[in-house]
């Protein structure tokens, strides 16, 4: 596996450049929704500022050792969002993202993880994306399955920001388009 250069990606309408400390008030503002956080598996509601600024302040050192690729997604200089690959191990990783609700249904979810998928494929050499999502949350199923990921099953999973197991329904991409 490859540890690229932690640098910006491109797309028509948005910047992916890598997290850094200073997104966590940000982060912690678009979390703040429950409507957003409801559908994260491991996100803390109501959001810990604190917690939340140790987690950012982590992220280059996930990247440098190869553990995770964490992208702010930015329109016109503003972050709307973040789209990640996080558990890099043996070749594979998972593909994770969340917005804000006002870029819900634009199509930056599925514009942001294409470019963050060949990212994982072509420069960290990863073979196999897995992801995820809650039951009750079929957009993000809809977006996966255009994105070519295979749906798996269902599982039962813990929420941390609903106290509770929800199902989960989880999917694969593999490199070799299988």
């Amino acid at each position: 596996m490859l540890v690229p250069p932690r640098r910006p990606l491109k797309t028509e309408r948005l910047v992916l450049r890598p997290t850094t400390a200073r997104d966590a008030g940000r982060a912690f503002e678009i979390q703040s929704d429950w409507q957003v956080t409801r559908m994260l598996r491991m996100a803390a509601f109501p959001p810990d500022p604190l917690a939340t600024e140790a987690w950012f302040s982590d992220h280059e050192r996930e990247w440098l050792a190869g553990e995770a690729c964490r992208f702010a997604v930015d329109i016109e200089g503003r972050m709307v969002g973040l789209v990640d690959i996080d558990g890099i191990a043996g070749g594979t990783g998972e593909l994770g993202y969340w917005f804000e609700q006002a870029a819900w249904g634009s199509g930056y979810a599925s514009e942001a993880a294409r470019a963050t998928i060949r990212f994982a494929f072509e420069e960290i050499g990863l073979s196999v994306l897995k992801s995820g999502h809650a039951e009750d949350n079929p957009a993000s199923g809809r977006i996966l399955v255009k994105l070519g990921f295979r749906h798996l099953d269902i599982v039962e999973r813990f929420s941390r920001p609903r106290g509770e197991n929800i199902r989960q329904c989880r999917y694969v991409l593999s490199a070799a388009g299988e």
